[in-house]
């Protein structure tokens, strides 16, 4: 395999990700783990409120002027809209907080009570409430520890507040919207539709599940310390840190040295899969890419990618050792069919090849309830399988619905299935090796549509051949998919094609700057309004 060597170099690569993802049950128990170390809860409360309103002063700068009105429940969330009102009207904002229920814990009663002289408070006279206007709305009605349908006063705020959303004026949940479920991100009754949402210390798998009712999110940090770090809760992807994790191009590089990648599939009337996949891995670095395609998809796919090189499926074992022995990664599926032709192709393949690969598409549902199988031949080598929920479905033999409901830790199952690193697609992307798991939430609906997959099937395989190291080579590729479909978008989905997408993945490689403290991860408004 000549034309290989060490001319890829590895930056140190921290993990990625600066703040865990967890149920409402695991940010109580880091909450109450925090108490007990020493942290009052009160100081926890005042963090948060603190945090949330210097979040709100520099994003919301221009409503500030009209007055700003919180909108409290009775709980510790609601003391969390006490603290912010307090922290606003310090700065000189006009605030009027409206109660839908007298403080019920003693953090809470201790927020109210120390409210200043200039912050009027009103209790909540059903929809009365109307009558107070606000160029901002904080909700602070119902916390992560809510569950079920808001009723009473609180479903009454829950309407009045959505009624404003929708007419325009911007509303900041605290930790999640109200009448969202933190753990599952289901709105069983009203939802507060939130143009930002600040969740304080975690990031609430709910917030993840309906982007569309969180909006923008911001991370924010509120003390937790060492208390936060639980083993059991995956790790948000962070953009910077993901990126470290990429080798620099040498500047005596060459295409060899950038790798080779062999890309499996393009059954006949199928040839668009490949394509999209060597499109993706020539912008990914790849320094050479090569085709092997059904005869008639040999010349589309040619003209289509000239930079590639292309190649008929192999008829003998000789032919396919040369293509393989030409390689430093494979990746095998894109369009690849399910017919007796394509699955003697992929058994081949993975019986000669030992060296980095990406199952992905139809060489995942060749082994439809198969999956044990599929795991003796990806284990002890570097490997990647990248389903979505019916693909794992149909793989694992598991019902679809069960597979999105417990996605954070389906991956891991599926991992220790297949003996290989398991990238979950899907609202959010879930990756897992079966022993460590992390989240990412890069992206956009705009990769929402047929051949997306293949991108980024193209861009892990790049990474996987370059690397070696299939769980950062997974976790860093569908950030920078999903980071290609933000750039691409700029905030939209419709009118945005794959090739936008590609073609956006130049300017995805250039690591972002973290946020400032005390924010810990920020998240784009995704969907269109």
């Amino acid at each position: 395999m000549e034309g290989r060597d060490d001319r890829l170099t590895h930056r140190d690569a921290p993990a990625p990700g600066a703040a865990r993802v967890t149920t409402a049950a695991q940010a109580a128990a880091i909450d109450a783990r925090a108490i007990a170390a020493g942290t009052p809860s009160w100081s926890l409360m005042q963090a948060a409120g603190h945090a949330a309103a210097s979040l709100i002063a520099d994003r919301y700068a221009g409503e500030l002027g009209a007055g700003v009105l919180v909108v409290a429940g009775a709980g510790n969330n609601g003391g969390d809209g006490y603290v912010v009102a307090s922290r606003l009207a310090s700065l000189g904002v006009q605030v009027s907080v409206l109660a839908t229920g007298h403080p019920n814990t003693a953090d809470a009663v201790r927020a109210r009570e120390a409210l200043p002289g200039q912050v009027s408070v009103h209790s909540w006279a059903g929809r009365q409430a109307g009558r107070f206007e606000a160029a901002l709305i904080v909700d602070a009605v119902l916390g992560t520890g809510a569950s079920g349908a808001p009723h009473g006063a609180a479903a009454e705020a829950i309407e009045t507040m959505t009624i404003a959303a929708r007419a325009g004026v911007p509303v900041v949940a605290l930790d999640v919207p109200s009448g969202l479920d933190a753990t599952t991100g289901a709105t069983p009754g009203a939802c507060v539709p939130a143009a930002t949402t600040i969740t304080f210390g975690t990031v609430k798998r709910g917030l993840l599940r309906n982007r569309g009712a969180a909006g923008e999110i911001a991370v924010v940090d509120i003390g937790l310390g060492a208390a936060a770090d639980d083993p059991e809760a995956p790790v948000l992807v962070d953009g910077a840190a993901a990126l470290a994790a990429v080798p620099a191009i040498a500047a005596d590089a060459h295409k060899g040295s950038r790798r080779r990648l062999l890309v499996v599939g393009g059954a006949d009337g199928m040839t668009g899969a490949p394509i999209l996949a060597a499109r993706a891995a020539l912008r990914s670095g790849a320094g050479m890419v090569r085709l092997c395609v059904a005869p008639p998809s040999v010349a589309p796919a040619q003209a289509a990618v000239p930079a590639a090189l292309a190649a008929p499926w192999p008829e003998d074992d000789a032919a396919l050792a040369a293509l393989l022995a030409w390689a430093d990664g494979v990746l095998l599926g894109p369009g690849l069919g399910l017919s007796q032709a394509s699955r003697s192709l992929a058994m081949r393949v993975l019986d000669a090849w030992r060296g980095p690969i990406v199952a992905d598409a139809d060489a995942l549902s060749l082994f439809e309830g198969e999956a044990d199988a599929l795991g003796r031949h990806l284990a002890a080598r570097p490997a990647v399988v990248t389903p979505h929920v019916r693909e794992a479905q149909r793989l694992a033999g598991v019902p679809a619905a069960d597979l999105d409901a417990g996605r954070f830790e389906a991956a891991a199952f599926i991992a220790s299935r297949v003996q290989a690193t398991v990238l979950l697609k899907g609202v959010p992307t879930v990756v897992s090796n079966g022993r460590a798991t992390v989240v990412v939430a890069s992206g956009t609906p705009a990769l929402a549509t047929g051949g997306s997959g293949d991108v980024l099937g193209g861009i892990v395989a790049t990474l996987l051949a370059q690397t070696g190291d299939p769980q950062s080579s997974a976790a860093t590729g569908a950030w920078v998919h999903g980071c290609a479909a933000e750039i691409a978008g700029g905030g939209r989905a419709r009118g945005i094609v794959l090739d936008d997408i590609v073609d956006a993945l130049r300017h995805a490689w250039t690591p972002p700057r973290r946020p400032s403290p005390p924010v810990l991860a920020e998240l784009a408004r995704v969907g269109e309004s």
